[in-house]
């Protein structure tokens, strides 16, 4: 069978174009040339956390590569029969491990047998999807699909000493059901009960937590919703401050990452601002959940939800998609600043 080429210096022209090619090369057994990796980045190529996303990817199915190696911007993945089982996947930095791991999750959850996956590295670096985030917001709407997993936490990894260690058990399904996110989140955000602040504070003061805590609840209104200070295990310093919505169907959780130099005011204010903009979006399903939904819902052949105005990560990862499967997939403007997202085979 002949290579898909697949542009990595499409749209965004970053990591998500390598890794929903390496997710889907598998799980419709096309073999893949990927060019340009992370073509409009500082560093273009494979960094440390996508060349373990590729070998992860490889190794759940003995796939034959070529070019595989740091600094790449160039390689063919042609993948073999999906390998379920136990597996350990360290990057050596504090790169995203949840980002890893979401390479390979959609093929392992579609496996003939359960597997365990053991990651290491970074759980919380204010670039990429969170540890929280996957365990809050995107496993519960994934169980709503027929997927099982369960998280156990050994320690956190923030940037940029990383170290965080966790393992994932996956019991797979054999169809994904699909589902429909449209109550909008709101609507919840209404009632104080529905909405949470939380701190999670590493080798840092826990003043720190406490005043993003009471930052946040001055700037939303939240004075009466629950407010929770956590001290973590971590080998390095590190702050993650957290914001949630809880809804019928899901969480939709939104994250500032402290830095040297930003006040833990301004990590709260720039958190609420977030949350502001979903509220008065009227949407179901805030933007960072919205783009990692597009493979599962691609999966189960159908299933929409409310969003605000696509990202540019969101509207290229459809267009990648588009390339392995014959899936219509609509982004319909529904007002001033809700999106309906459609996906039908």
């Amino acid at each position: 069978m002949p290579y898909l080429v697949i542009d990595g210096a499409q749209g965004e022209g970053g990591g998500q174009v390598l890794r929903t090619a390496l997710t889907l090369s598998i799980l419709t057994q096309r073999p893949i040339e990927i060019v340009n990796i992370r073509a409009k980045r500082k560093k273009p190529g494979l960094l440390r956390q996508h060349l373990t996303s590729v070998l992860a990817a490889q190794a759940i199915c003995e796939a034959s590569t070529e070019g595989v190696e740091l600094g790449s911007s160039r390689i063919r993945f042609s993948p073999g029969e999906v390998l379920p089982g136990d597996y350990r996947f360290a990057i050596g930095t504090a790169g995203s491990t949840v980002l890893v791991c979401q390479t390979i999750l959609p093929v392992l959850a579609l496996a003939k047998a359960g597997s365990k996956v053991e990651f290491e590295g970074g759980t919380h670096n204010g670039m990429s999807p969170s540890l929280c985030f996957l365990e809050q917001s995107y496993l519960p709407l994934l169980k709503l699909m027929g997927i099982d997993c369960q998280i156990v936490k050994s320690s956190l990894g923030f940037y940029p000493v990383g170290g965080g260690k966790w393992q994932i058990e996956i019991k797979p399904a054999k169809v994904l059901s699909p589902i429909r996110l449209m109550e909008p989140g709101s609507e919840s955000a209404k009632k104080p009960e529905n909405c949470g602040l939380h701190a999670l504070v590493s080798q840092l003061p826990v003043s720190i937590g406490q005043r993003e805590v009471a930052a946040a609840k001055t700037v939303l209104g939240w004075s009466a919703s629950s407010g929770i200070i956590t001290d973590v295990d971590s080998i390095g310093p590190g702050n993650s401050f957290q914001l949630t919505i809880q809804g019928k169907t899901h969480t939709n959780l939104f994250e500032v990452v402290g830095e040297q130099g930003l006040s833990a005011e301004r990590v709260a204010k720039r958190c609420a601002g977030r949350v502001n903009k979903f509220v008065s979006a009227e949407a179901a399903v805030e933007e960072q959940l919205a783009d990692q939904l597009l493979i599962p819902m691609a999966l189960a052949g159908k299933g929409s939800y409310t969003t605000s105005k696509p990202s540019l990560h969101t509207s290229t990862n459809i267009e990648v998609i588009k390339q392995f499967m014959d899936i219509n997939i609509r982004a319909e403007q529904q007002n001033e600043l809700c999106w309906q997202i459609s996906i039908s085979s």
